[in-house]
């Protein structure tokens, strides 16, 4: 790997974040709360004249007038050791406020992961923190790196290797021929959403502010809320009707959306296996969990129906916020939560999780194996949505999950060794490492805080965030000796 782009690529991702930081000083100049201004300010300049630093080491043997010929080892590199930098920035203005540095990076990493697990007890911080915390999922939901390909001509061509390294989908799925525009087409689309819900929220009553905060969050299926309690603390029906239906949108894949919306044809959404799928998933454990709140915990029929449906598609998704606090339900609607958690959304969304189109490609893996054994001879395809997949697709995903698995397996062992509780230690790991947010008991529950677990805990769970975030490949590659190959010439 070539030292000078990776210098020159990560100054221009931290000279552009640094600028995006300074968009919560409009929030505190809005709200006449001036001392919130000099957190962002200072954290904007450390990240700009950083980048400005890195930019011109990187040219200090002749120019790089293009990142065209970006190799695929470098795009990896670039967007794992980006995420790591955007969270280590982010992370800055909470410590204006007395969070720890270990605190500061875990809500900050939880922010631009859009896993919306916090360590705040309190939310009585200015407007411009509350709003940089959903602005920072916002930003992460549909991909740091996917914004500047869109936006920085110097990633136009280049951009194709960090575009699939930040989302190393099982395929790769692009619609239009060049990966600038298909970048920008996601963020119309991504933008188009979060615009209509945020007036859907206003005519429901919610304030402003909370409606933008939510919004940001809701879309990027993050689960950071300005409400202490959630969607819950706003005792509204008609608004967790209006936040469930666009998690169901964020999980759903937003290629397939852009098609569906170009072509003025939202039945288009069902003629793709892995929605399909998605859709079934999401209603049949909801009417599960209907069921079980309806007979277990004597919930009337339409709030068995609207938590239910909420809260299934807000894990399922990994969005993690809440309508109800789902630790006081029976045993059984637990259990069927803990699956939801476990599927996730779709490829190109901003769902995170194991993805749908990886279960599909998993059973049917097994069913053709199981199918070999019975006709040794065939030659069996795999297909989905009538196009076969290519057997290096089909490794990577057994490679995938058994990772997937792995990393969660170990996470596990330490969380529970390290705050002697097996309930954190597995609801915490699965739920950092799928991007979800809440995990289950009265400590990191829905309405409890992640501020009282060991430092050391948060480490890991924060790193745990960072590789489910990246979907693993990014982070994997580190392990390979062969990647630390540096020219600095």
């Amino acid at each position: 790997m070539r030292f000078r782009y990776l210098a020159y690529s990560f100054g221009l991702t931290m000279t552009f974040f640094g600028i995006l930081v300074c968009i919560p000083v409009t929030v505190s100049l809005i709200y006449k709360e001036y001392q919130s201004m000099l957190p962002f300010l200072l954290t904007s300049v450390l990240s700009i004249s950083t980048g400005y630093i890195l930019q011109k080491l990187s040219v200090l043997k002749g120019d790089i007038k293009n990142l065209n010929d970006i190799k695929k080892s470098e795009g990896l590199f670039i967007v794992a050791i980006s995420w790591i930098l955007a969270g280590i920035i982010a992370a800055v203005p909470y410590m204006f406020y007395g969070l720890s540095s270990v605190d500061a990076l875990f809500e900050a990493v939880s922010g631009i992961t859009t896993t919306g697990a916090t360590v705040l007890t309190n939310f009585n911080y200015p407007h411009a923190l509350m709003f940089w915390r959903s602005f920072t999922q916002w930003l992460g939901g549909m991909g740091i790196i996917v914004l500047f390909i869109a936006i920085l001509p110097q990633f136009a061509v280049a951009g194709r290797q960090m575009f699939f390294a930040e989302a190393p989908g099982p395929t790769e799925d692009k619609f239009t021929p060049r990966i600038k525009s298909t970048a920008s087409s996601l963020w119309v689309v991504y933008s188009g959403l979060t615009l209509i819900e945020i007036i859907w929220l206003i005519t429901a009553g919610m304030p402003v502010f909370d409606s933008v905060c939510n919004s940001l969050s809701t879309i990027a299926a993050g689960g950071f809320s300005t409400n202490p309690e959630s969607i819950m603390g706003y005792h509204s029906n008609y608004i967790t009707w209006i936040v469930l239906i666009f998690i169901f949108l964020a999980g759903s894949s937003f290629n397939l959306q852009h098609r569906a919306y170009s072509k003025l044809n939202p039945f288009l959404m069902f003629k793709n296996e892995e929605f399909r799928v998605y859709l079934g998933i999401f209603v049949g454990i909801s009417l599960l969990v209907a069921c079980s709140l309806f007979l277990n915990d004597h919930y009337n029929i339409f709030e068995s129906i609207t938590h239910s449906f909420y809260q299934v598609i807000s894990l399922m998704t990994s969005t993690g916020s809440s309508s109800v606090d789902f630790t006081q339900w029976s045993f059984t609607s637990q259990i069927l939560l803990f699956l939801a958690m476990f599927t996730g959304g779709c490829a190109s969304s901003t769902g995170g999780g194991i993805k749908i189109v990886r279960w599909i490609l998993l059973f049917k893996i097994m069913r053709t194996e199981l199918k070999k054994i019975l006709h040794p001879n065939a030659i069996l395809n795999i297909k989905v949505n009538d196009s076969i997949i290519q057997k290096d697709v089909l490794n990577q995903t057994v490679t995938f999950f058994m990772f997937y698995i792995g990393i969660i397996f170990i996470s596990i062992i330490l969380i529970s060794i390290i705050e002697h509780d097996i309930v954190i230690g597995i609801s915490g790991s699965v739920s950092a490492i799928g991007n979800i947010g809440p995990g289950f008991g009265h400590v990191i529950g829905p309405m409890g805080s992640f501020e009282a677990l060991h430092n050391s805990s948060k480490l890991i769970l924060s790193f745990c965030m960072l590789i489910g975030r990246l979907e693993l490949i990014p982070f994997l590659v580190f392990l390979e000796k062969d990647f630390y190959n540096f020219k600095f010439d």
